[in-house]
């Protein structure tokens, strides 16, 4: 896996029209963009970090922490929308604690929102590390939550 230092040799004398591709790089490498790669980023590129903060929290592909074991996607398009989605997602940041890009303290649930999956039939749809839940009620996604939690207390006792 290539780190920080070798992605940003590829990038020789990189400007700010070099920005998104070496972040993107960077958190395909490491799954997030965290506040030392952004300081190291803005020396490379010579510009100030919150440059750097800014352009990168504006697009939405970016992310400032690890996800979780679990990722849990809630569309929020249209017709999951019209479907109830906004109560599925109300009931996971009520479960988990957690708002749409944190992840819980102890790792194992990150939680994003995306506009669409594609999946508009199936509405409202949740995708949890790329495992697809169709038809999502709040009761429905706090089983699914709760199965995984009851997983993760099995495997660490044996």
């Amino acid at each position: 896996m290539p780190t920080v230092k070798t992605i940003l040799e590829k990038h020789p004398n990189a400007k700010r029209e070099s920005l998104i591709p070496i972040l993107q790089d960077i958190q395909e490498a490491c799954g997030y963009l965290s506040r030392e790669v952004i300081n190291q980023v803005a020396q490379h590129i010579d510009l100030p970090p919150a440059k750097i903060y800014g352009v990168a929290t504006f697009y939405n592909q970016f992310r400032f922490q690890p996800l979780g074991r679990y990722h849990v996607m809630i569309c929020r398009g249209t017709a999951c929308h019209v479907k109830g989605s906004k109560k599925a997602l109300d009931m996971v940041v009520k479960a988990l604690g957690i708002q749409p890009g944190q992840t819980t303290r102890d790792g194992l649930f990150s939680l994003g929102v995306v506009a669409c999956m594609g999946a508009c039939g199936l509405a409202p749809v949740v995708n949890i590390n790329g495992e697809f839940y169709a038809k999502v009620t709040p009761k429905k996604l706090s089983g699914i939550i709760s199965e995984i939690r009851d997983k993760e207390l099995i495997n660490a006792k044996n």
